[in-house]
């Protein structure tokens, strides 16, 4: 299972027809192979595109045009289709050891005491009177969320960057899929800033958050990075919970996000995700939720086998693998 979950993760282009991009101009039939690999022609594709500059980047249907849309840069990610995102199961890794407890008990607390804060649970009296969660109040609360969550990915993958360094050894790839991960998470973010902008106070309490939180999660890691990565598992776990639950309030007849069925996905969600152009917002959480749920097995997998020890068997002798 790990040994496929390693693999699926490094050949992310093969299995799902991921666009990928990293200049104004490149290849446009640039794609992953055993023989032609993402990592060695993200390099080769930089030296192309400059002596043919004057070349348009042909695109494949409903593909991103990174200049005009997306910036110069997006990384290698999934591109999912119908089937894969609305078969999203909610799973639970049972705690095994200490590390796994406290992981579990503090992302429990944590999420409690957001719920709470958000309004998406309601246990005060006041909190009773103002009905359901309103559509600025899902928006308020995935915001903050994805705030919180690109940082884990970037701070893992910069660790195992400077492991590799330290250890002058090659990192098998798991750099590459951490960074996605992160800028995975930001693509949610700038999605969701499509529909609300936030507030002075918000973006305010979204500093003093993210200073506190890359402080703590960043010396915790330097010492126990597989219970950070539980910790990030069990985090993932609730996402997928909290998406799966939004799609449910969206098929609710006259809730508050009722509309999002019918609403249009922001151009950046279609271009990133591949969407269809008359694609709902509906569609864009069936999309996160399905990457929420790809974090978090990758996550689980790496805190059960930080080293990966138990697949390196399979990839020593492959020098796609850095």
């Amino acid at each position: 299972m790990r040994a496929n979950l390693f693999k699926k993760c490094l050949q992310i282009h093969k299995n799902t027809n991921t666009l990928f991009s990293v200049s104004r101009r490149f290849k446009s039939d640039l794609q992953y192979t055993p023989e032609n690999n993402f990592f060695q022609n993200t390099f080769n594709s930089i030296s192309q595109s400059q002596k043919q500059k004057e070349v348009k980047t042909q695109f494949q249907p409903n593909a991103v045009s990174t200049e005009e849309k997306l910036g110069v840069y997006v990384l290698p990610h999934p591109i999912w289709t119908k089937e894969d995102v609305e078969n999203v199961q909610i799973t639970h890794f049972k705690p095994k050891n200490i590390g796994d407890r406290l992981s579990h008990y503090l992302i429990q607390s944590m999420r409690l005491g957001f719920d709470v804060m958000s309004g998406y649970k309601k246990v005060f009296p006041w909190q009773q009177k103002s009905g359901e969660l309103t559509e600025r109040g899902w928006l308020n609360r995935m915001v903050f969320l994805e705030t919180v969550a690109g940082v884990p990915g970037f701070v893992a993958a910069m660790h195992r960057h400077l492991r590799s360094l330290r250890r002058m050894e090659r990192d098998y790839g798991w750099i590459h899929v951490l960074l996605e991960e992160a800028e995975n998470e930001r693509m949610h973010l700038l999605t969701f800033l499509k529909v609300q902008k936030p507030t002075l106070l918000f973006r305010l309490g979204v500093i003093s958050a993210q200073f506190n939180y890359v402080l703590m999660f960043g010396l915790l890691y330097q010492f126990f990075p597989r219970v950070c990565h539980r910790i990030v598992g069990y985090l993932e776990e609730e996402a997928v919970k909290t998406y799966t639950h939004c799609i449910e309030v969206i098929n609710q007849e006259n809730s508050s996000i009722s509309h999002w069925k019918t609403k249009k996905a922001p151009q950046i969600a279609i271009d990133y995700w591949r969407l269809p152009e008359n694609a709902t917002m509906e569609d864009v959480i069936y999309a996160i939720r399905k990457d929420e749920e790809h974090h978090r097995d990758v996550n689980h997998d790496l805190a059960s086998d930080y080293s990966q020890t138990k697949v390196l068997a399979d990839t020593t002798q492959d020098e796609h693998y850095i």
